[in-house]
């Protein structure tokens, strides 16, 4: 395994799953197995907390030193959940980035997860050297956006909660709409048409990567969409939030000249 230096551990926390590995932050590839936990039920903050604990003692003591990234499916400003879209409201306004800091007994690095899963795709993914705007939209029990322009993470989009029909895109083209509807891959292909349509309208992306849990599966609805933008898979699909999570501990002046983007 690389050196204790070179790697991290990124916690996953989605309103459906939550996941964690460690990560090597010189190539962002996993040197541990991913492991999994399903999120509690209403996923108050005591219960996440105790399967973040639980997630770590499964990554077993050689993750104890190891400096930790969290992501988490709400906006994030200044540590705190200012959103609550897939958890408890107990979370809006909430001091996260302390009560996981002081729930674990150690310090950490917090960020909104499709946040994470953008910086993943920034330094070790498919938006990496790339020009122009690239957003990451991740399809799950929400769907999530990362803005990646010219090198930098534009923070907290919330492509999501774009309004269709009176309420949230993300409820009616989401992973979790395609099963709770029951729609075939065709009929979800046509309510992500419609989200993607919609995005291109506004933001004109020269590309847009695709993550999330359903990213495993790209050959059943992702040839169905047609965008004027690249169209493609994130290079690390459903754990690019771990990935990204445990990438902000590298915090190297080589790092932060990539975040902030090429000199002027």
């Amino acid at each position: 395994m690389a050196n204790s230096d070179n790697r991290a551990v990124g916690v996953d926390v989605g309103g459906t799953g939550m996941k964690a590995g460690i990560v090597d932050l010189d190539s962002g590839e996993l040197l541990s197995d991913r492991v999994r936990i399903d999120t509690p039920e209403g996923a108050q903050p005591a219960d996440v907390l105790a399967t973040v604990r639980a997630l770590l003692d499964l990554l077993g003591p050689d993750a104890d030193a190891l400096p930790l990234g969290i992501c988490f499916p709400t906006i994030v400003k200044g540590g705190r959940t200012l959103s609550a879209a897939n958890v408890s409201k107990e979370w809006i306004g909430f001091e996260a980035e302390k009560f996981f800091e002081d729930g674990l007994g150690r310090d950490i690095h917090f960020v909104n997860d499709a946040d994470a899963a953008g910086l993943a795709e920034l330094r070790y993914g498919g938006a990496k050297g790339k020009p122009g705007l690239t957003i990451l939209t991740t399809l799950g029990t929400g769907i999530g956006s990362a803005f990646l322009y010219e090198g930098k993470l534009v923070p907290n989009t919330e492509l999501g909660h774009l309004i269709w029909k009176g309420d949230s895109i993300e409820r009616y083209a989401s992973a979790t709409a395609r099963e709770r509807d029951g729609l075939t891959w065709e009929k979800w292909a046509h309510r992500l048409q419609k989200f993607y349509d919609h995005i291109e309208f506004l933001f004109s992306p020269d590309l847009i990567l695709v993550g999330g849990g359903v990213s495993k599966n790209p050959e059943k609805f992702m040839p169905l969409i047609t965008t004027r933008a690249e169209f493609t898979t994130a290079t690390h699909r459903n754990n690019a939030g771990i990935i990204g999570a445990a990438s902000l501990a590298k915090t190297d002046d080589e790092y932060l000249r990539e975040l902030s983007g090429p000199a002027a």
